[in-house]
């Protein structure tokens, strides 16, 4: 077998670096090379390919070995060096990752930089390798034992299958990139949980140390998971509130341009766009990413030049004071800045039927949901929309569902959805679409059971246990009347549309017009989705988040 180790007896406690070549000779050269610089301290594993490879890493994962470092060619045939590393990540996520790769295929190991966090790519042939391959070998095995490899132990929740603040304990955690186990509550384990912390309120969340949390809001929560829910100064140069796309923007940009920067989000970081399955439209990403995945990254990065995040942090209030801008949060607390981003971006809009609102959590949901998509498994699933986040969603439902069925109200997807979309499921033979279609009813007791639709033949009623709905946004900015002007639809006015016939908004006092994103508020700026006018698509938040922060520069530059 191609699979080896070296290293003696006391080998066992080495971490391990794996190599992986279907070439046997180029295989045995890497492992050579490996051997005679690390042997003492690391043991090497090979493999000729990434299924044998995987198989050793599981084994390596059962036996509790940590493994250091993963070299994986490029091209080969059963699994590519990427996808190999890709599926690695989730058996040892701190384990460095290097592409060897051939001078043509530079492109690939540029794209691999997105899909897997690839840490390095080497061109072959890597001779000499003390000037080509140990050096890199040495900066990744330097970095890996730098890094705090200890997981947090998991949360355990306990609840009910069919209970909403079950499911939206669940939604925070996994949103927030929190691990945890969950148990229903007619499980063995879990009626030990619930016999030892005296028949409490459900969910019940137990940490890793014994701390047992009876229905908790989402800032008990925060707090007992290590969010930081409350911000560490008084005053920053500049409060970014909303956490999606065009906040996260700000937050990165403002950081890594030296403002003191501080977000404030009511949930979880990545709004809308964190809940997709996948976008595949935004650049440099050619592959796609998860929602999931592009929040983490842009959290991570934020976090890295030096922004606070705060989390469940719900802001009510912003008002001038003198020349600072202090934004009021829902428990009375105020902080207060230079200047000011609001990037809260939209909400999904309800769906007016009788019987729905009292079955959300419960089998109807408004966006993607993915913590319940494994659950969809062999069912009839309903997706109600049209645009692209419903289009996602029904791609990534009918990998696991039997049936997928799109209702949308008008003659097609052609004018709300991407093309590529629309490609992608006409190519799936588990995907239906149902034009002018609407859902007139929800029907259930403890969860959704029946759905009444109303179509081009009438009305039906159709079983089903799973209802997705993306029926289009609105802001959430009731908050700020009478102190932002609004268009007709609660989106906020900036810049240029604030302007009528060369008159500037109501209490406007600066001596210029106000900036491209500024509101009526002057230093209070509008980015993504929440801007009237704006165009809603991930790229876009993110050009006016950074956008933005150059306008705040100017704007501190003059005050």
């Amino acid at each position: 077998m191609a699979v080896g180790r070296t290293g003696g007896k006391s080998s066992v406690a080495k971490p391990v670096i794996v190599t992986v070549d279907d070439d046997p000779g180029v295989s045995r050269a890497v492992a050579r090379d490996l051997r005679r610089r690390y042997a003492e301290t690391y043991r090497v594993l090979r493999a000729e390919s990434g299924p044998q490879a995987l198989d050793a890493l599981r084994e390596l994962k059962l036996r509790g070995d940590d493994t250091a470092v993963l070299v994986a060619d490029h091209r080969m045939p059963e699994m590519t060096g990427v996808e190999f590393l890709e599926e690695a990540m989730d058996l040892y996520p701190f384990a460095r990752r290097v592409l060897l790769t051939a001078y043509a295929d530079t492109d690939a190991a540029i794209r691999a930089i997105n899909v897997v966090d690839l840490d390095h790519y080497l061109l072959k042939p890597w001779d000499p390798p003390e000037e080509k391959f140990y050096p890199v070998i040495d900066a990744q095995l330097e970095a890996w034992r730098r890094t705090d490899r200890q997981r947090p132990g998991e949360l355990r929740v306990v609840g009910h299958r069919w209970s909403a603040r079950s499911y939206e304990v669940r939604d925070f955690l996994a949103r927030n990139q929190v691990p945890y186990t969950w148990l229903l509550d007619t499980a063995p384990e879990a009626a030990e949980l619930l016999k030892a912390a005296g028949d409490p309120e459900l969910p019940l969340v137990v940490t890793a140390d014994g701390t047992k949390l009876s229905a908790p809001t989402d800032a008990e929560l925060a707090a007992v998971v290590g969010l930081t829910t409350a911000p560490g100064a008084d005053f920053y140069d500049l409060i970014v509130v909303g956490g999606g796309p065009a906040g996260l923007g700000a937050a990165v940009y403002g950081a890594s341009e030296g403002l003191n920067t501080v977000l404030i989000e009511r949930h979880a970081s990545g709004g809308q766009a964190g809940q997709s399955s996948r976008i595949e439209n935004y650049l440099g990403f050619p592959d796609g990413v998860s929602g999931a995945q592009l929040a983490d990254r842009a959290r991570r990065q934020a976090v890295r030049f030096g922004a606070e995040l705060i989390t469940t942090g719900e802001v009510t209030g912003i008002a001038a004071h003198g020349r600072a801008r202090v934004v009021t949060q829902a428990d009375g607390t105020t902080v207060a800045a230079h200047a000011v981003i609001l990037a809260t971006g939209v909400s999904y809009r309800r769906l007016e039927a009788p019987g729905v609102e009292d079955l959300v959590g419960r089998g109807v949901y408004y966006g993607a949901a993915t913590a319940e998509t494994p659950s969809c498994a062999g069912e009839e699933v309903y997706v109600v929309g049209g645009a692209n986040s419903a289009g996602q969603a029904a791609v990534n439902l009918a990998k696991v569902a039997k049936k997928v069925h799109i209702l949308i109200r008008g003659e097609s997807l052609e004018k709300s959805m991407s093309h590529y979309l629309i490609e992608q499921i006409a190519e799936l033979d588990n995907i239906d679409i149902h034009p002018n279609t609407i859902v007139t009813e929800g029907r259930g007791e403890d969860r959704l059971e029946r759905l009444v639709l109303c179509g081009p033949d009438g009305e039906r009623i159709v079983h089903s246990h799973w209802l997705f709905v993306f029926i289009g946004a609105e802001p959430c900015t009731d908050w700020l009347s009478g102190v932002f002007e609004r268009d007709d639809h609660g989106f906020v006015v900036t810049g240029p549309d604030l302007v009528t016939d060369g008159r500037r908004p109501a209490g406007w006092e600066p001596n210029r017009q106000p900036y491209h994103l500024e509101t009526s508020l002057p230093g209070v700026f509008a980015a993504g989705d929440v801007r009237s006018g704006s165009i809603k698509r991930v790229a876009s938040a993110v050009g006016d988040g950074a956008m933005a922060v150059a306008l705040v520069h100017r704007y501190l530059e003059q005050a």
